[in-house]
């Protein structure tokens, strides 16, 4: 049989005040909630308590985090908390056992724990947060401002340096006043999820927002903090932090379990020849046969990542007749989903660029539900458009580049000439 191992979420920002904290607790809760057997636990690196706040019943036991790091092993620190959740105590006297950072990965390997793990790191790219960036499948990275978003870049280089794949770092809008409005009108999350992809970070797609409910829940006369799940259920955090746990839930159910318990990739190798095809797709997303080499064109969706290849023929028989088939002549086609203030549910917009990233014409589509249109979307982003907030899927219309983009070398051009497409589309 198997050895069961957990699934590691980690919270990390090397920034202060995103709301760390507060995403790593309700998102625990949330886990919990939306489904109650899978076995959901929570530590917590830094020294605030925040944790034992909000699940501790009663005392506990004196044993705490700082003993996973002296060969405790973490089934035997775990204390069954509030809403079901387990949790090690926190502790401000944590010690590194040494200078190897694989440490607690390798400890959570041999542990009995399964299901979730999330840990809530420190702010600062120490011992013990180069220890959960090792340790997680999963790294979700709150960031609220462009002072938050301009420091992820330490945490990408930190993981390049230590060897843990970025390909499992995705960026949380957080503490987000909708009422903020910068240039052209534009809500501070679009902002920032926008200006994430252009530095070729993915984004969840939601955020959370700032809420004077939600902070009153760790700020009262007792020591207590209380869930948004419980005691703000009225609030767009409520959704929010639903929508959070239903994309941790969908990473869970979609990754080897044993990913963080393989050796340490070398950094040297994480952007190689295997990086760009990792999330291949095999498969035209209109006529759903296999894709060979022939006349194709290459693809990619930024919320999942998705890359692959669409029969030419396909997609110009797709478009046929439609408000489409014009912008197929050439250069990159970005299609931009989910923009629901300004086509609403059954439209996307196209922003047509040539071979250098210079917009050549732009026009909104609108389109009926079901039509074969919509299920290539759906097909090559990997989900519903339904369920889309403000994605692109990008296609690059030129036959002869289509396999090279998803090389190595080519994939670099592919990345410059795609940051250039998306400064322009979300700086208006």
């Amino acid at each position: 049989m198997s050895k069961s191992v957990p699934f590691v979420v980690a919270v990390a920002s090397e920034k202060g005040g995103v709301g760390k904290t507060t995403v790593s607790t309700n998102l625990a809760v949330f886990l919990k909630g939306l489904r109650e057997n899978l076995p959901v636990a929570i530590a917590s690196f830094d020294n605030h308590f925040s944790v034992d706040n909000m699940f501790a019943i009663g005392r506990h036991r004196g044993r705490s985090v700082s003993d996973l790091f002296q060969g405790t092993p973490a089934g035997e620190l775990m204390q069954i908390g509030e809403f079901g959740v387990e949790f090690m105590a926190s502790d401000h006297r944590m010690t590194p056992p040494g200078d190897d950072p694989h440490f607690l990965r390798q400890a959570l390997s041999r542990s009995d724990l399964s299901g979730i793990l999330i840990l809530d790191t420190r702010p600062i790219l120490d011992y013990f947060t180069c220890s959960a960036l090792l340790a997680a499948d999963l790294i979700l990275v709150p960031v609220k401002d462009r002072a938050s978003l301009v420091n992820v870049s330490s945490i990408r280089r930190t993981m390049n340096e230590i060897g843990a794949s970025v390909e499992r770092l995705w960026l949380l809008p957080s503490i987000i006043d909708r009422r903020l409005r910068l240039r052209n009108n534009m809500p501070l999350d679009r902002f920032l999820a926008g200006s994430a992809r252009e530095r070729d970070y993915q984004v969840v797609d939601t955020y959370i927002a700032k809420s004077p409910k939600v902070e009153g829940l760790a700020t009262n006369l007792t020591s207590r903090v209380y869930p948004v799940l419980t005691h703000a259920r009225y609030t767009n955090a409520y959704r929010q932090f639903k929508d959070l746990a239903g994309f941790v839930l969908g990473q869970f159910d979609g990754t080897d379990r044993f990913v963080s318990q393989c050796p340490a990739t070398d950094p040297a190798t994480i952007d190689g020849p295997a990086g760009p095809v990792r999330r291949l797709a095999l498969e035209c997303p209109v006529c759903h046969a296999s894709t060979d080499g022939g006349e194709e064109y290459f693809f990619q969706a930024l919320g999942t990542r998705r890359r692959g290849f669409v029969h030419a023929k396909c997609l110009q028989h797709l478009a046929e007749g439609t408000d489409v088939e014009p912008f197929l002549n050439g250069g990159l086609l970005a299609v931009e989903m989910g923009v629901d203030d300004l086509v609403g549910a059954n439209g996307f917009v196209l922003h047509l660029f040539d071979d250098e990233g210079e917009k050549m014409d732009e026009e909104k589509v609108f389109f009926d539900a079901g039509t074969p249109l919509q299920s290539f979307l759906s097909h090559a982003s990997g989900r519903s458009t339904h369920e889309v907030f403000r994605d692109v899927l990008l296609l690059g219309l030129d036959p002869v580049k289509a396999r090279r983009y998803a090389d190595r070398e080519g994939y670099k051009e592919f990345s410059l000439l795609r940051r250039r497409v998306l400064r322009d589309i979300f700086s208006h």
